[in-house]
This record gives C-alpha cells, structure tokens and sequence, in this order.
C-alpha cells in the first residue's frame, strides 16, 4: 500500500509559481516545432501563424514569471533553450522549404548561419549585465532580439502571402535578408526593448484600446498586419540606435560633470 504522507510532487514546493510561466514556454516551443510541420507540408500560412502564436507566448512567460513572481533559473534557461528551436531553427527551415532550397547548398549553408547566430545571440544575452549606474541600458536589447530576427527572416514570405507585391527572385532576397539578420542579431546594436515600458495608469485604458485595435487587424488581415508591423520595427532600428546614442552622451557628461566636482572638493 502507498503510504498516505507520500506525496507526488511535480515541481518544488518552494517555488509552485513557476509552473505557469514555464507552461507557457513549452506551449511555444510546440507551436514553433510544428511550424516546420507545416512548412513541410506546404501549409506556410499555418506556419507564420504558428511562429506568430509562440512569439506572443515568448513575450508573456517572462512577464507572468514576474507578475506572479514566479522566475527560477530553471524557467531562464528553458526559455533560451526554446528560443532557439523556436526563433533561430524554424524560421530557417520554413524559408528553406519555401524557395531558399533553389539555392541548393548554398541556400543550406545560410540556414545554419543564422541558427548558429541566434545561438550566439541568445548566450550573449544570458550573459549581459547592467551595472547599476547604467540601468537605463535595460531599455535597450544588444542586437536584435531571436523573435523579431525570426520575423525579419519571414518578411519575404510574409509579404508574398499578403498579396501586396510578388517577388521574383524570392531566394536571393530571402538568403540576403537571412544574412543581414544573422549579422544585426549577434551586432552590439541597440534595439529598443519593451520589458520595461511604463504605461501611466490612465493611459491604460488607450493601451487596451490600441491592443484590441491590433489583434482585431491581425484576425482580418493577418499577413498584412504581419507585415507592416515587421516594416515599422525595421524603421526602429536606426532609431533606436540614435536614441541609444543621445542618452549616452547625455549620461557620460553628467557622470563627468560629478566627477569634476567631487575633484573640486576641499579634503578634510
């Protein structure tokens, strides 16, 4: 007979929170593994919309582990882990499937490129801290970030899906693409991060607004929306850069500036 003090336990009693959040990283690596199902099958519709869902899953498992205050070294790493399957394998696959394989081993060899990148970006990530004194830095990501890199690398099929504009050489713009991303995602590039975007408490009503807005186009004109959100974050780029830059400027002279006056003062 079992013992009735025996309990089954499934994660530690000393932090349960964890569950959720690491739930949904596994929900997301599901829906990226299947998206090269679907690519495979030809279904490359389903497979964007499978990315798309384990990309919003992503940027909730990290903001629920803290709202509920339910992070663990545990839930770090697997959400890594994922990453890469889900952001820097799939994507490449998909593309691959889709019109990258006309290239032969060529079009192959881009694939790894940029798997191999997000691994690398991903470990530097881990690896980054912020000094105290810097904590605006926290604004900013270092590269592009594995999902928005996934969904660079997903522009052309994107847009071909969309209906706006057909390409003709499909490959050679999606191998160029693949490539330029590969190379923003392991660069020191500051891109903005939206982690720590404080939305005042009566603005919030507008946010929800704005958010219904978006996930009401993105049910109507799926691709479209896709697309155009990739277009804006493109845009981002430079922008955040000489964002990036103007603060820095502006917190290394004020750094200077005390350290001028504690030089000017009397030692007692």
């Amino acid at each position: 007979m079992i013992e009735n003090n025996k309990n089954i336990k499934i994660i530690s009693n000393k932090n349960p929170k964890s569950l959720l959040p690491n739930t949904l990283t596994i929900i997301g690596v599901c829906f990226g593994i299947s998206s090269i199902k679907f690519a495979f099958d030809g279904l490359y519709g389903a497979a964007i919309i499978s990315l798309t869902i384990a990309a919003i899953l992503d940027s909730l498992d990290g903001r629920v582990a803290r709202l509920i205050k339910g992070t663990s070294k545990v839930g770090k790493e697997l959400d890594s882990l994922t990453d890469v399957i889900s952001f820097g394998v799939a994507p490449g696959f998909v593309m691959y499937f889709w019109t990258i394989k006309d290239l032969g081993k060529i079009g192959w060899l881009f694939v790894l490129i940029y798997a191999v990148c997000c691994a690398l970006r991903l470990a530097r990530f881990n690896l980054t801290s912020v000094e105290v004194t810097d904590e605006w830095k926290n604004n900013f990501f270092e590269g592009v970030p594995s999902p928005a890199g996934a969904g660079l690398v997903l522009l052309p099929l994107i847009l071909d899906l969309s209906g706006i504009y057909i390409f003709q050489n499909s490959s050679i713009i999606s191998v160029s693409l693949m490539f330029l991303t590969s190379i923003l995602m392991v660069s020191k590039t500051p891109t903005y991060s939206a982690k720590r975007i404080y939305i005042p408490r009566k603005l919030g009503v507008f946010l929800l607004l704005g958010i219904g807005i978006y996930f009401g186009l993105l049910l109507t004109y799926t691709f479209k929306t896709l697309f155009f959100t990739g277009v804006i974050y493109i845009i981002s780029i430079p922008i955040s850069l000489i964002h990036f830059i103007i603060i820095s400027k502006r917190n290394s002279s004020t750094s200077k500036s005390f350290n001028e006056d504690l030089d000017n003062e009397d030692i007692l």
